[in-house]
């Protein structure tokens, strides 16, 4: 039995709610059971340096936990003076993410920065910020759209993420963090609308996995991120 009592194909209650912030181009806040994740997309009409002059745009992500969005205060990353390595790969992730759907040429010289803030956090902050992500970037792009700044929208799919683990011997969806603290193994999984495979992470935390236990985690990551993707779909209509 999950502690969550969850059946193990079942995923924690996920609530989407767009355009909650006033200035961003795009905004959502994401809900997966008690993870909150806040996402604003902000539209720049330039381009990194080294992309300037290429006839086409970019998307990236910044990640990061409020002091208090865990159990305990942790100290911002901004009074170290630099980020941990832990929310670099992250929001490399969110941002690669993004990309994989998007047409870049069709977006112009311009950038998209999807800002990614955990509120509160129970496992399952990567994945909510993806999910999440497109539909703040979604709603980015309808904004141009209805200043005419592209004709066509430059997004070509969905794409969601959730986890998934081996919690006392069976494959489960969407960790929440009690199970994510006892999985023997943890993975997380970014597919598209259609699908297809962005990014699949995966890792023994006690006794190897085989085979046939990765491709049940990925039947269950299939079947969560097919019910995302009709969540997004209801948020933005």
């Amino acid at each position: 039995m999950r502690p969550s009592k969850r059946a193990p194909d079942e995923l924690r209650p996920v609530r989407i709610e767009r355009g909650v912030s006033r200035h961003a181009e795009g905004s959502c806040l994401v809900r997966f059971g008690d993870t909150e994740v806040l996402c604003m997309a902000s539209l720049e009409d330039k381009v990194p340096g080294w992309l300037r002059g290429a006839g086409r745009g970019w998307v990236t992500a910044e990640y990061g936990m409020l002091p208090r969005a865990t159990g305990e205060r942790m100290r911002r990353e901004a009074a170290s003076g630099r980020q941990g390595g832990r929310t670099l790969e992250i929001q490399r992730l969110i941002g690669r993410s993004l990309r994989a759907v998007t047409d870049l040429v069709k977006l112009g010289e311009r950038q998209i920065t999807v800002d990614c803030d955990v509120l509160q956090a129970d496992g399952g902050t990567r994945t909510a910020a993806i999910t999440g992500g497109w539909v703040a970037l979604h709603e980015c792009v309808r904004w141009m759209q209805a200043r005419d700044m592209v004709q066509e929208s430059p997004l070509v799919d969905h794409v969601a993420a959730v986890s998934c683990g081996i919690y006392a011997g069976t494959p489960v969806l969407d960790l929440d963090y009690p199970e994510d603290s006892e999985a023997g193994t943890d993975a997380n999984f970014v597919i598209t609308g259609s699908g297809n495979l962005v990014e699949v992470q995966a890792s023994a935390e006690g006794a190897p996995f085989s085979e046939d236990e990765l491709l049940r985690l990925l039947t269950l990551a299939r079947g969560g991120v097919s019910r995302l993707v009709d969540l997004q779909k209801m948020a933005i209509a």
